[in-house]
């Protein structure tokens, strides 16, 4: 079939969780597969995936259906109605790219989504759902309810090997692996880690990606929090089991009722594909309908606040260094954990956004800027959107494959938290380590082997002092970064950047006094402080030979387990 093709990119939009009467649970089960197509061209969709519960009789319906028309056509034997339905069925198909698929139930009721190119066969898929173990007499039921199944991590890696994009179908809601609250038997913090970090997860389906704030879905998962460094693409899509919303339960979405956009040269599978395997995350988007003011991602962006994969740049003067800040935070996001900058409006939701004068001209110069002066080549993805009647570029950083990256071939610098700064030597070894994959184990793991039988793990941000020693009557640290436990030797009062500074200076002015820490068990809280709006506890931990552990300015990400109770937060939410 062919398909529009396109030079220039453009936004198209898609529903890829639909189901049909082929579900058992379908709530008009006299809808047809063609009041389907056309519910979704009403809709103004350009992509749509038939997703039935473990099943693609749906589908098969729908061509099987076609397949008679055409079979009657050739022996012309159409009936004036039948001919129509068929011209029809051509003419929407031709229009809207339909996609083949299912939403997979995995081992504890996880619900999985597999999308596939129109060049898949039904048996193909029903050969795939056989191996992810749905008994073959369940093939044609449609029901969420198939036994022992497949273990969710496996059919990730079965449905992205068959050529299927995988999505986590309603993450954050019932069935869903990020869904708030989570207690299922066998269900660690590392089980939902990997449910929501491994590599064949293309993306997950949320029902919040809308809403603002640093609670939503997105935002936990936009590579900020330390044990969730990977991006997870987070889409919308409406899950229908009818045409149209139910008129009194608001969660009964009809065709098209949550919309994504997707940015594609070309409406097809391939180019669909591509963007959910990249990490050009400025290539989807919540759709919005005409009534309704476009998406502001800037705003959301500020809602979120500056974080290590995040930053906000007002201006990008040369004069004041404003814009070597902007290319100094491409370098430290490449060589961390990749992220968005925004430039043209500051951190402040409040504070109305500056914008951009002459968009076109300041992108050229930053392309340039980007090209002539990072070394290694870097690919980054940058844009103009709009916010508040303003002009605001965002450059879409990813995680550098060649690290380390450096401005002028020599300046090399890492983001820690919300700040950009020079890395220091143990950085930049740790980063060509990283760049030639090697790994050692840490010097804490070598001479600390009791934390491995720690009953808590140290919180996973903020910093440790590890070991001092003086020098000529100078006290020289070997700091740790607690987020990834890197860390680096020979820091002084005098050269450490702002967190460790403060930890160095608490270290040598105001040592632990237990008796003044909030004791839960074996875990304190030594201190609490807020700066510029960001809370920040002082740690303690009791080890098994009774000598103490520090952890200063761990951040509210940082925070996990039982040092929920310490600091006073309630079970991690998302």
């Amino acid at each position: 079939m062919t398909r529009k093709k396109n030079k220039k990119m453009q936004w198209w939009r898609m529903d890829l969780h639909i189901h049909t009467p082929a579900s058992s649970d379908y709530d008009e089960p006299e809808v047809s597969y063609l009041d389907i197509l056309r519910k979704a061209e009403e809709r103004g969709l350009d992509i749509i995936a038939f997703a039935d519960h473990n099943t693609v009789a749906g589908y098969r319906g729908m061509l099987n259906e076609i397949e008679q028309l055409e079979l009657l056509e050739r022996l012309e034997r159409l009936r004036p109605e039948e001919k129509r339905r068929l011209d029809e069925y051509r003419r929407l198909r031709e229009k809207i790219l339909v996609l083949p698929g299912f939403e997979f139930t995995a081992t504890f009721g996880f619900h999985i989504l597999g999308i596939f190119p129109p060049t898949t066969t039904t048996r193909e898929l029903e050969h795939l759902l056989i191996d992810l173990n749905i008994p073959p007499e369940k093939l044609d039921d449609g029901s969420t309810e198939v036994g022992a199944s497949t273990d969710v991590l496996t059919a990730y890696r079965r449905i992205d090997e068959a050529g299927g994009i995988v999505i986590a179908a309603h993450a954050n809601s019932t069935h869903g692996v990020a869904m708030r609250g989570l207690r299922v038997f066998a269900f660690s913090g590392q089980t939902k880690i990997a449910y929501t970090q491994d590599e064949h997860l293309h993306a997950l389906e949320v029902t919040d990606l809308e809403k603002k704030g640093r609670r939503t879905t997105a935002a936990f998962y936009d590579g900020s929090k330390p044990e969730y460094p990977r991006r997870m693409r987070c889409i919308q899509a409406s899950d229908a089991h009818r045409l149209d919303n139910h008129p009194k339960d608001k969660n009964r979405l009809g065709i098209g009722g949550r919309v994504t956009e997707v940015r594609l040269a070309e409406l097809s599978f391939e180019a669909l594909r591509e963007v959910f395997l990249g990490t050009d995350f400025a290539r989807t988007r919540p759709a919005r309908s005409a009534a309704q003011p476009p998406f502001d991602y800037v705003a959301t962006a500020r809602e979120s606040g500056p974080s290590i994969v995040q930053s906000f740049h007002e201006s990008m003067t040369q004069r004041g260094g404003r814009l070597y800040a902007i290319i100094a935070d491409v370098v430290a996001m490449a060589n961390t954990n990749g992220g968005t900058i925004y430039v043209g409006a500051n951190a402040n939701p409040k504070v109305p956004p500056a914008g951009i004068s002459n968009p076109e001209q300041a992108v050229a110069k930053l392309r340039a800027e980007i090209e002539n002066r990072i070394i290694p080549p870097l690919e980054v993805s940058i844009d103009v959107l709009q916010s508040a009647g303003k002009h605001v570029i965002r450059i879409e950083v990813p995680v550098g494959a060649d690290p380390p990256y450096a401005i002028d071939g020599s300046k090399i610098y890492v983001r820690q938290e919300t700040e950009t700064n020079l890395a220091v030597r143990d950085e930049i070894v740790a980063l060509v380590k990283r760049s030639l994959k090697i790994a050692e184990p840490s010097a804490a793991e070598e001479e600390a082997p009791t934390e491995a039988h720690l009953a808590v793990e140290p919180p996973r941000t903020g910093v440790e002092i590890i070991a001092s020693e003086e020098r000529k009557g100078k006290l020289y640290h070997t700091v740790r970064d607690l987020r990834n436990n890197s860390e680096v030797k020979n820091v002084t009062l005098s050269s450490s950047r702002r967190l460790w500074h403060y930890a160095i200076s608490q270290h040598e002015q105001n040592p632990i006094d237990e008796s003044k820490v909030t004791w839960h068990g074996d875990l304190g809280l030594w201190r609490r402080r807020k700066t510029k709006g960001v809370v920040r506890y002082d740690l303690v931990q009791r080890m098994p030979d009774g000598s103490l552990r520090t952890y200063y300015g761990v951040s509210e990400d940082g925070i996990h387990g039982e040092w929920r109770a310490v600091v006073g937060q309630d079970d991690e939410e998302v």
